[in-house]
């Protein structure tokens, strides 16, 4: 069997595959909305509206002991407070006090825009937001009206942190919830008080939560799918992924109750998180998803119940990471938050992949030659086993015209075509197969470097040289797609050639059909996959130069 043949049939299947599961992903139904039962309805909102929580199912029943309401947030705008650092703008609403929108002014919201990244975001039909509140006690819900005093609140020069007080007076009972938001930091930390001037003691269960639409992020291809949706991590479950889908039918196959964990909502290069501090005496943490219809969700986490007595004062915290999956800056906040970013089924080869590129990087400062160089390495390191390949389709060249003299003498008896040809094979000492297994044993790295290249947020917008301005996305005017198409038919001409006329045709085929999948992909794969067949062709020429003018001298002195 032509090994070049077996080669690009397992990488052109590869690729089909990527471009299939995308197509599925992006052509399927999107989740019907949802009602919720009245009888449940009527039990969460009584929960939000302060039921005594001893009287509510306890954990591991259909109702967690305190789930909020599963109506959406007050739609009415309030007094909004700006918030605006050196690395994000941030707007938070009295209605409810939510976080209402959030912009990541180092990051460009979509290709050949000039508008900052929009995380969160108040737009029909793209409603995403980070909301807080207590189930019971009858205390504040992310539809409690607060306080602020609106305008804008700059991070000045020479200051550290930022501030922003919000207020709402309840019946026997004040909440009060500070936003503090620091330089070059994507981390919020939310502190709550809760000051009882009732007579009876107050307990109520904090919840922190998003709201957020199911679509994937504007902008994103069909060509290169990326999951997006809640994500739940646990020491017993450890990272686990929630679709939309799953949401809307009522499947909730994830760790729901732990000590310890965080949640998130994960998008394509971006992720916020809520995650809370270790509580004193391992209480359980409650975790939740939501379907509010009109293909609007929630995904929450519960924590254990603030007890206040009477005339007293309690508080609770939480922090709210919302920015890029840089794993230099989310790997340290929590134990696995590093999981976000998608390396696919072989984490174990993609994750090393990363660090030594992220290395490379901090010695070149370009992520495009810190591809190059990369390829350069991974190319050495498999230098042996590509060798042995090489040299097998070497031999296999140097046999073509024999076996073409075979197959026209032949004709169309294959069964002694193919004796002769084993005859062959066994007077020259040369397995077909031979260099088979080296280049199968390639093919993970090639598939682990496809994902850290689709996950890394560090080469979103990162320039390589001319007219490559952002490696995440596909080259703008396809000259990488049509110069390795060009490196493709030269690697084919310095291949064995088939006697099967069908095969060639196949073979001279299979650069054009590359090259439009390539297309789609970006630029920093393509550049990867040029650089790589570059030093193939190399490599390929260089043992095809030595091995048939071996043979010459080899006839040469028999003369």
């Amino acid at each position: 069997m032509d090994i070049q043949r077996i080669i690009a049939f397992i990488v052109f299947s590869f690729s089909l595959l990527l471009l299939w599961e995308s197509w599925q992903n992006y052509s399927n139904p999107k989740p019907v909305a949802v009602e919720v039962p009245a009888a449940q309805q009527a039990a969460v909102q009584a929960a939000a509206q302060g039921a005594d929580p001893a009287s509510l199912p306890k954990p591991g029943q259909s109702l967690s002991p305190g789930a909020p309401s599963v109506e959406a947030a007050p739609t009415e705008r309030g007094a909004r407070a700006r918030v605006i650092t050196d690395v994000l703008v941030a707007e938070i609403d009295a209605n409810g006090g939510d976080l209402r929108e959030l912009l990541l002014t180092n990051y460009l919201h979509q290709e050949n825009s000039d508008a900052p990244m929009r995380l969160f975001e108040e737009k029909s039909g793209r409603n995403y937001f980070a909301q807080s509140g207590f189930v019971g006690g009858g205390l504040s819900t992310h539809k409690t009206p607060f306080s602020l005093t609106p305008g804008e609140y700059r991070l000045k020069e020479g200051e550290n942190a930022l501030s922003v007080e919000l207020r709402a007076s309840l019946e026997g009972a004040e909440v009060v919830r500070t936003y503090t938001f620091r330089r070059g930091s994507y981390l919020v930390e939310i502190d709550t008080r809760v000051r009882n001037h009732r007579g009876e003691a107050i307990e109520a269960f904090p919840y922190y939560q998003f709201q957020r639409h199911g679509k994937a992020p504007e902008g994103e291809s069909w060509m290169v799918y990326t999951f997006t949706g809640p994500a739940v991590y646990t020491e017993a479950g450890k990272f686990q992924k929630i679709t939309f889908e799953d949401i809307a039918k009522g499947k909730m196959d994830y760790v729901r109750e732990a000590r310890d964990g965080w949640l998130a909502m994960v998008q394509h290069h971006f992720v916020a998180a809520w995650l809370a501090p270790e509580v004193a005496g391992g209480q359980a943490r409650e975790f939740y998803t939501r379907a509010l219809g009109n293909e609007d969700y929630t995904a929450g986490v519960i924590l254990p119940a603030v007890k206040v007595a009477p005339g007293g004062e309690a508080s609770t915290s939480m922090r709210l990471y919302a920015g890029p999956q840089e794993l230099s800056k989310i790997k340290a906040l929590a134990p696995g938050l590093d999981l976000v970013v998608d390396y696919g089924w072989l984490t174990v080869l993609a994750y090393p992949l990363f660090i030594l590129l992220n290395w490379l990087h901090g010695l070149v400062h370009n992520w495009g030659v810190a591809i190059i160089l990369l390829t350069v390495i991974i190319k050495l390191v498999f230098f042996p086993l590509s060798a042995a390949s090489y040299k097998s389709m070497a031999k296999m060249r140097k046999l073509a015209p024999r076996l073409q003299h075979l197959k026209e003498r032949f004709g169309d008896d294959r069964q002694k075509l193919h004796e002769a040809m084993m005859k062959i094979y066994k007077e020259e000492k040369i397995n077909p197969l031979g260099g088979c297994l080296p280049i199968l044993v390639q093919i993970p790295v090639f598939i682990a470097l496809y994902w850290v290249l689709l996950g890394a947020v560090e080469l979103r917008q990162a320039p390589f040289a001319l007219w490559i301005t952002d490696l995440s996305v596909p080259d703008p005017y396809y000259i990488l797609p049509i110069v390795m198409a060009i490196t493709s038919f030269i690697q084919v001409k310095l291949s064995p050639v088939s006697p099967d006329p069908v095969q060639q045709r196949i073979m001279m085929a299979m650069p054009i059909m590359f090259s439009i999948m390539f297309i789609f992909f970006p630029a920093g794969l393509v550049l990867y996959w040029l650089i790589n067949n570059v030093l193939s062709i190399l490599q390929q020429w260089h043992i095809n130069r030595l091995i048939e003018g071996g043979t010459a001298a080899a006839n040469d002195s028999k003369h």
